[in-house]
């Protein structure tokens, strides 16, 4: 059985295309989760629940159309970040719940409601990548701002894996390229953004706010969720 689904993989190079595209991802996102549990790097929590999310919708709208070889490459890349969504939660950085999800998500459930009257997948996809590329802006910011809070390996692999799932779609059909075109336009963006900000020498964010307590008369500095409120000065 193992042998007849190599051969079969071997004689349709779509097919040969799509798998590499998964094995890749498989391999892309395994650092990035490493290093996310080792707290080396910090996921954007904004643009990793929007992916998950609208992932998802491009993933099911995908299927809906009968996309074959491109799905490896999609169903990795929403099961990954999914996973690293979950754990952006306690290792992340930023607000996952912000204002502006408030209103993109939304508008990726408008989308859905679209696709169920009109009984065109095309919409939720388009409606889905779009509001995506806006969620990828915050990481390319941050991938720039703070590159060694990203891990440049994942990306680098991502952006090829991305582009043999467009050679898996194997014809011109831009509902097909949509997904994989989006992605590896997305992973060059954060790509050129690391090594742009490796190369000027970019300084950390701090993850950190001040405020005054009246009560205690004294100022506080509070670190990332996971400690406690350091006394930053004393009132005199």
């Amino acid at each position: 059985m193992l042998t007849a689904f190599v051969n079969r993989i071997l004689a349709d190079p779509l097919l040969l295309f799509g798998v590499i595209s998964g094995v890749l991802s498989v391999y892309a996102f395994v650092p990035y989760i490493r290093d996310t549990i080792a707290r080396r790097n910090k996921p954007e929590r904004a643009s990793w629940l929007i992916w998950s999310v609208l992932g998802s919708i491009a993933l099911a709208s995908m299927i809906a159309e009968g996309a074959s070889a491109a799905l490896w490459f999609a169903v990795v890349q929403v099961g990954g970040t999914i996973v690293v969504f979950l754990l952006s939660i306690r290792r992340g950085h930023g607000a996952y719940l912000c204002k502006r999800n408030r209103v993109i998500l939304p508008i990726a459930a408008a989308g859905l409601v679209l696709w169920y009257l009109t009984d065109t997948p095309a919409i939720a996809l388009v409606i889905s990548i779009s509001i995506s590329l806006l969620a990828g802006s915050v990481t390319i910011w941050k991938a720039f701002r703070d590159p060694d809070s990203e891990t440049l390996t994942t990306w680098v692999v991502a952006l090829v894996a991305s582009w043999f799932a467009v050679l898996s779609v194997g014809t011109l059909d831009l509902y097909m390229l949509a997904y994989p075109l989006y992605l590896l336009t997305l992973y060059v963006g954060i790509v050129v953004a690391i090594t742009v900000g490796r190369a000027t020498g970019q300084a950390p964010f701090v993850d950190t706010f001040v405020w005054y307590s009246r009560r205690a008369q004294q100022g506080y500095v509070m670190p990332p969720p996971s400690y406690p409120p350091v006394m930053l000065v004393e009132a005199a």
